[in-house]
This record gives structure tokens, C-alpha cells and sequence, in this order.
């Protein structure tokens, strides 16, 4: 349309190109819009690939995390990785550096730690303890490392004494997954078996 309209003002008697150079100026004229729409045309093009790419990009990127460790992805963006995976288990805390009588030690025993993990790539993860969950007063208890077995094997011997094995360490200390289905933990269990955990504690109940 552009084209047209600039063919009918140049052609009128007063226009501003006349005679034989008029019609070669306006021949070029529209030589120019014509080459100017097609390389618009060409740009949209390229645009409309590049969008194409990028919405691609975005999709590929938002399905980048494991799916049965991470079910909960599209709840918890990743930015706040470590709600990938929430583990409750009791037999965290040491009774014995807790002043009171048994009871009261015996519930400190019993305490519920939550974990809330982030896990990367390498099937590795960190976890942050919390005795009492992770709301805004909450103080970070510990930090467990969770290494798979191919990994715990290349240790040194002496470091391997301050890791525990998870097939038999999850049900020694009732370990749950309460943000996911029985369906789901039921994946992800022989995936945590095979790795090993250690944990370094940052205070005791009774400091």
C-alpha cells in the first residue's frame, strides 16, 4: 500500500518529480519501497524464527530438572531450589546434649527434622535442617550432604566413616516425603537408597 500511495502522489501534475527524470525518480522510488518490504518481510521472518527459538529455549528450560525428584517444580520455581525435595525424619538430634530428665530426651530423639533439599545435576544435593520446619523464625540446625554411590566408592577410607548409607538409614529413622503422593515417593525411594548422607551440625539442643 505504501508503494501505491507513493505511485499516485508522485504521478499527479503537480507532484514533485515531473517529466523523464520525474517517472526514473519515482521508477526508483518504488524500486526502494519494494526492496524496503521485502527486507521487512525478511526481518519478520527472522523474527518470528528467533521468537520460535527462544520459546523453544524457555520450554526446554523449564522441564530442565529431574521430574521424579523434583515433582513439585512447576509449585516451587527454582529459584527456591531448596523445596526440590522435603524429607521428615526423626533421629537427628543428640539426646545427650540436651539437659532434662529421659522423657524430655527421649523427645528430643523422636523431634521430626525437616530437610528441604535442593538436588542438582550430578544427583547430588544439599540439604537444610530445620528442627521445626522452615518458617521465617526457624534457624538453620545443620546441613546434610547427599552424594550417590558411585561418588561415596571414589572417597578416601577415612572420610568414609562420617557418611551413612541411606537403604538402611531411611527407615532407622522413619524418613517420610509428605509433599508428594505415595505414587511419587514410591519412585523416588530406591533413588534415595543408593545414596549416602553426612551431616554437619551447627548447634545442639541444650548449647
Amino acid at each position: 500500500m505504501a508503494t501505491v500511495a507513493a505511485v499516485l502522489l508522485f504521478s499527479t501534475s503537480n507532484g514533485l518529480f515531473s517529466g523523464t527524470n520525474g517517472h526514473d525518480a519515482l521508477n526508483a522510488f518504488a524500486q526502494e519501497q519494494n526492496q524496503t518490504t521485502a527486507a521487512a518481510s525478511g526481518n519478520n521472518n527472522t523474527a518470528n524464527t528467533t521468537t520460535a527459538a527462544a520459546t523453544t529455549a524457555t520450554t526446554e528450560a523449564a522441564s530442565n530438572y529431574n521430574e521424579m525428584l523434583n515433582p513439585r517444580q512447576i509449585e516451587y520455581p527454582a529459584h527456591l531450589g531448596f523445596n526440590d525435595l522435603h524429607i521428615e525424619a526423626i533421629r537427628h538430634i543428640d539426646p545427650n546434649a540436651t539437659q532434662g530428665n529421659q522423657q524430655q530426651q527421649q523427645d528430643i530423639f523422636n523431634l521430626i527434622v525437616h530437610h528441604h533439599c535442593k538436588v542438582y545435576d550430578d544427583m547430588t544435593a544439599t540439604c537444610l535442617l530445620f528442627p521445626t520446619g522452615m518458617n521465617d523464625q526457624d534457624k538453620l540446625y545443620g546441613i546434610e550432604y547427599v552424594i550417590p554411590a558411585n561418588q561415596y566408592n571414589t572417597l578416601p577410607q577415612e572420610e568414609k566413616k562420617y557418611w551413612h548409607y541411606h537403604l538402611t538409614e531411611l527407615p532407622r529413622v522413619n524418613a517420610t516425603l509428605p509433599d508428594m503422593t505415595a505414587e511419587e515417593a514410591a519412585k523416588v525411594k530406591p533413588v534415595l537408597d543408593e545414596t549416602y548422607g553426612k551431616v554437619v551440625y551447627f548447634w545442639q539442643y541444650g548449647d
